[in-house]
């Protein structure tokens, strides 16, 4: 195991690239299943995710190969539904996917229950509720799910909450279900309408994705096709982030501008000077920023994958702020590990009081989850003297080559391999 060791109060310069969108990743693979020749998916981010849903592709019989440019090709036609009951399944929480496209093909499957962060209850019921509602009997059976279905047919499904999950596991099925399928309460995220792009290439009839209301029709078969992945949205904020928190003067490079409105609406507000262009966002410097609070909502408000690293950024404002986060309630294990680095921060309820300036000292930190890996990386940016972050296995579940990114830009940052006493003091 790997720790990564950042100096601080380096100024970052220069353009960093933006990766394929992981969240748009870990559900067009599951959705090669689908079809019956070859898919090809271009740009992934190199990312243990992808690597993890390559591996479980091919455990059912795909044949499957990825270059180092991120490039995919999936034959599907080999496929059988083998159970996954846990391994790799338990790795990412994302391998739910597998459930809606094995029983769009297969009519069956047998999912171990899905790993990932720990965010707190993020249950799956409403994949179930639809799958339930498209005609497949589903059970939980010895930590796995079991799902069958003599024949599914189209069926109108309403969302009882918004959930990015929910809604492209129900398509998955729904694409080569007989009839029509509805689903109403639909979540808007520009992955759905990723995945939708991907599945209507391959012959799938999808109406209104991107909208609160999914129309499908579904067919007998589904055909192999090419597709680009959109850019990761996550990331780019994220890099807007340290941008506006250490920067001076940075470009972010393949982003989508209209996917990021919420954050530059934030940072500007903040007072950070924002330019956008086609496919690029330039982050100017801003020597004095202003404290804003922040509420996370469904697409297209404040994403709460990115509320951890903009928590960071806030130790840098001047004033007290107010981060609520409406969608996953435990996400705020990073809160500690800022204290530890002399923020002042206190948590109440789903909310953090944020109070500042302060200027952060580098410490050596935990990673709990993914975004809280982000927000550690750009708290050691900001620290003054050398910050260490352990729990890498997170961060590199969402961020393609960071050391070198940031490297690009300026930044003094490493990893190092741990030593056993290390190791151990981790378990203890």
């Amino acid at each position: 195991m790997e720790k990564l060791k950042i100096a601080g109060g380096y100024p970052l310069e220069g353009t960093i690239k933006v990766s394929g969108a992981k969240n748009s990743a870990v559900a067009l693979i599951p959705a090669t299943i689908l079809a019956d020749s070859p898919v090809t998916i271009e740009g992934l981010p190199d990312i243990s995710d992808v690597r993890t849903l390559k591996d479980l592709l091919e455990e059912i019989g795909g044949t499957v190969s990825l270059g180092d440019d991120g490039e995919m090709n999936v034959d599907p036609s080999s496929m059988v539904s083998m159970p996954l009951p846990s391994g790799k399944v338990k790795k990412l929480r994302a391998s739910y996917y597998l459930m809606g496209a094995m029983l769009g093909r297969f009519k069956k499957a047998v999912i171990g229950l899905p790993g990932g962060c720990h965010l707190g209850p993020r249950p799956i019921d409403q994949h179930i509720k639809g799958f339930e509602a498209l005609g497949a009997e589903v059970t939980n059976e010895q930590g796995a799910i079991y799902l069958r279905a003599e024949e599914l047919r189209g069926a109108r499904i309403y969302l009882d909450v918004v959930s990015v999950g929910a809604t492209i596991n129900i398509m998955l099925a729904a694409v080569r279900a007989k009839g029509r399928t509805v689903i109403e309460n639909a979540a808007k995220e520009p992955e759905i309408i990723d995945v939708a792009t991907l599945l209507s290439n391959m012959g799938a009839k999808i109406k209104g994705a991107g909208t609160d209301v999914i129309r499908i029709d579904g067919v007998d078969e589904l055909h192999g096709c090419r597709h680009t992945i959109i850019p990761d949205r996550i990331e780019a904020g994220t890099f807007m982030i340290l941008a506006a928190a250490v920067g001076k003067g940075v470009l972010v490079d393949n982003v989508i501008p209209l996917h990021m409105e919420s954050v530059i609406a934030k940072l500007r507000e903040m007072g950070v000077p924002v330019e956008t262009n086609d496919d690029q966002i330039f982050i100017g410097r801003a020597d004095k920023l202003k404290a804003v609070d922040v509420k996370t909502l469904v697409y297209p408000g404040f994403p709460t994958d990115l509320q951890q690293p903009f928590t960071t950024l806030l130790n840098r404002a001047e004033g007290s702020a107010v981060v609520t986060d409406t969608i996953y309630s435990a996400r705020f294990k990073h809160i500690d590990e800022l204290r530890r680095m002399n923020a002042t921060i206190k948590v109440e309820g789903r909310s953090a009081i944020v109070n500042g300036p302060v200027q952060l000292q580098g410490a050596k930190v935990k990673a709990s989850d993914l975004r809280a890996g982000a927000a550690l990386v750009i708290a050691g940016l900001m620290g003054e003297g050398v910050t260490e972050v352990t729990g890498l296995e997170h961060i590199d579940r969402g961020y393609s080559d960071l050391v070198e990114k940031l490297e690009g830009l300026g930044a003094t940052i490493w990893r190092e391999k741990m030593t056993e006493e290390e190791l151990e003091q981790l378990k203890s």
